[in-house]
């Protein structure tokens, strides 16, 4: 016995359970909203120190900017006019796709990208409206206001929104809440951008075919039958100009796609549609040939609005659920953008400070006759590819749009509404990723249906019903994986210490028959207990069945593998409780191997560590468990007899 105790030696296991419910409750916390430490360079600091830390982080600019160059300031200037000659178009495009002034555009395009620069993390980011979240919130805003009866309470009310959706996003990052967002599964932003897409194209329409009233619903049905309804209204010089402009927008990309140096074609590409359906519409009066344009546009700066932001009771629910359904789109899409930009420069995006940056801008956007922005994807790859190096080229942006603001707003006044509907159209092209949709189908089916109902919810119903309808499938999952862990029978490969899933390595067998290795993978809680408990009384009767008909013997070991169970509730103490009871009965002995520590811990105060036999039955690996645990079966074998 000596002997074997040598050759197999022991690991001990720290049973002290030292650890207080407080201490406890710290470390998961912490785990939970600060994953990254982020201030593990300030332990033991001297206040000072620590204040300035802090101050770094989340001021972001105060970082950076005393690092500041020439050689920077040449790439950020470049990239912040390049991406301002894609803001101009866009802004208004945008604008008008929310029954906006196309000058409120142009407005959320100066203020924003200003702030973002001072709190924003990301080098590559640039600020701006996106077509989504501004046909999003006309969709909801629109049932509580009317764009054309009341522009001024309309407009107001996309300013509280703003100012709501900012206050979400930054309570939100401060709180360290980042998680929440990661409810919106790659699947569902995947599905509800296309369905999007889809919309905002047949919204354009109206503009190609020279419509001046639409239906305000969203639906593809509601749609089509307000266009084809009033096919007398069309106009064919509308038709034509509108896919002249689509086709040159469509050839650029395609340019850019065959030659990636010319990136900046399709960039300028909107302008020059901007410009060229000015002098057009200009020339040839367009307004006489059904040419609609957008009207005059006044210069100035953004004016104050933090006292147009109205709060009455009546509006206020809307606005809220507008505020709080836009927060979540905005954030996702921003900080995915972000993220998959610094992968790219091999840079650490941080999430929980660009939500802080987000809600920053949009307080302060929605005091100065701003509305909705966020990190739009069309402009941050113009940004990234125009080679930015830090957050000025926001900066740069803004002032070129001051620029316009100041003296040239009036210049797109007779800009046709036909160039934007084809700028919008074409832009919505580049979000339907047919491809990821193909891909999500090959790979996993039940993501590729929460893709489609979002999908078939944004284009069929609303964008509402879409998101949600997608979000509560997400969560469904979640809960069936919660409900229905991952568990395993483990055999042994020939001539390694590995022991590995069956099922999945057909060359790995029991090592010893009478012994059964069962692997659980994942937390245990009430949800999966029952499922657990049937499924490990299952294997242990198969195993029985199988040593009878093979003249094995009696099954007397079950060993659970728990290195995959990070956290157990109090039903899933029960459970093991109860398997334990049963596996007695049968006089099989039950050990642990590698439990976690919080664990053990709640194993070791219920008592549960004692009932199995103490210490002794709890391992560090299979192999020790298997070897100290057989030769002790053998031992009070032979005592017994």
């Amino acid at each position: 016995m000596e002997a074997f105790e040598g050759a197999v030696q022991r690991n001990a296991v720290n049973f002290s359970g030292g650890r207080t419910f407080l201490s406890s409750f710290k470390s998961d916390l912490k785990e939970t909203l600060l994953p990254d430490d982020p201030f593990r360079h300030l332990k033991g600091r001297p206040a000072g120190a620590v204040a300035v830390g802090l101050l770094r982080y989340f001021v972001p600019i105060l970082e950076w900017a005393p690092k500041y160059s020439l050689a920077k300031f040449r790439y950020d200037l470049l990239a912040g006019v390049t991406i301002a000659s894609l803001a101009i178009p866009q802004g208004i495009s945008y604008a008008r796709l929310a029954n906006l002034p196309p000058i409120v555009g142009l407005y959320s395009s100066f203020v924003p990208p200003l702030v973002y620069a001072l709190f924003g993390s990301s080098t590559s980011l640039a600020v701006g409206t996106v077509a989504g979240a501004s046909l999003f919130l006309a969709s909801i805003i629109g049932h509580v206001a009317s764009a054309t009866e009341d522009p001024q309470l309309y407009s107001n009310l996309f300013f509280t929104a703003a100012f709501f959706t900012g206050v979400i996003e930054a309570a939100l990052g401060i709180l360290r809440l980042g998680i929440l967002v990661d409810f919106l599964s790659r699947s569902t932003i995947t599905g509800f951008m296309a369905g999007t897409a889809c919309i905002v194209i047949f919204q354009q329409l109206k503009g190609f075919v020279g419509l001046q009233h639409f239906t305000t619903r969203t639906d593809v049905v509601s749609t089509l039958h307000s266009l084809f309804t009033q096919t007398d209204q069309w106009r064919w010089e509308s038709v034509v100009l509108g896919v002249f402009f689509f086709g040159f927008l469509l050839i650029t990309k395609l340019i850019r796609n065959k030659i990636p140096r010319l990136f900046w074609l399709p960039v300028i590409a909107p302008l020059i549609v901007v410009v060229v359906g000015c002098v057009f519409a200009y020339l040839v009066h367009g307004e006489d040939h059904g040419i609609h344009i957008v009207g005059p546009l006044k210069k100035g700066l953004n004016p104050v609005s933090i006292y147009d932001l109205n709060f009455e009771s009546k509006y206020l629910s809307t606005v809220l659920n507008a505020s709080l359904m836009a927060a979540f789109l905005a954030l996702s899409e921003g900080i995915a953008v972000g993220r998959s930009l610094g992968m790219l420069k091999n840079e650490q995006t941080d999430g929980n400070k660009e939500m802080i940056a987000f809600g920053f801008m949009n307080i302060v956007g929605s005091f100065f006759s701003c509305y909705l922005t966020t990190g739009p994807f069309s402009r941050s790859a113009v940004n990234y590819d125009a080679g930015c190096k830090t957050q000025m080229s926001n900066v740069f942006m803004a002032i070129c749009i001051m620029l316009v603001l100041l003296f040239l707003a009036p210049v797109f006044e007779y800009t046709p509404l036909v160039a934007l509907s084809a700028i919008i159209s074409v832009a919505m092209i580049g979000l339907i990723d047919y491809q990821e949709a193909y891909h999500l189908f090959k790979v996993d089916k039940y993501d590729f249906c929460i893709c489609m109902s979002a999908f078939f919810g944004v284009v069929f119903f609303s964008m509402t019903i879409g998101l949600l309808v997608s979000v509560m499938l997400s969560i469904l999952r979640a809960l069936l994986y919660v409900a229905r862990p991952t568990s395993c029978k483990l055999g042994n490969i020939a001539g390694t210490e590995l022991y590995r899933d069956v099922l999945l390595y057909p060359n790995s067998k029991p090592l010893l028959s009478d012994t059964l290795i069962i692997e659980l993978g994942s937390p245990i809680y009430f949800a999966a207990a029952g499922y657990l408990k049937e499924r490990i009384l299952r294997w242990v009767e198969e195993e029985e069945i199988n040593n009878i008909a093979d003249k094995d013997g009696h099954l007397k070991h079950v060993i659970l593998d728990m290195g995959g169970v990070t956290a157990i509730d109090n039903t899933g103490i029960g459970m093991l409780f109860d398997v334990h009871r049963n596996l007695q009965n049968r006089e099989i002995k039950i050990s642990l191997v590698n439990p976690r520590e919080g664990v053990v811990e709640k194993l070791v105060l219920s008592r549960y560590i004692e009932t199995i036999g103490g210490k002794e039955s709890v391992f560090l690996s299979i192999k020790e468990a298997i070897a100290l645990t057989h030769f002790s079966l053998e031992c009070n074998g032979h005592s017994s007899q």
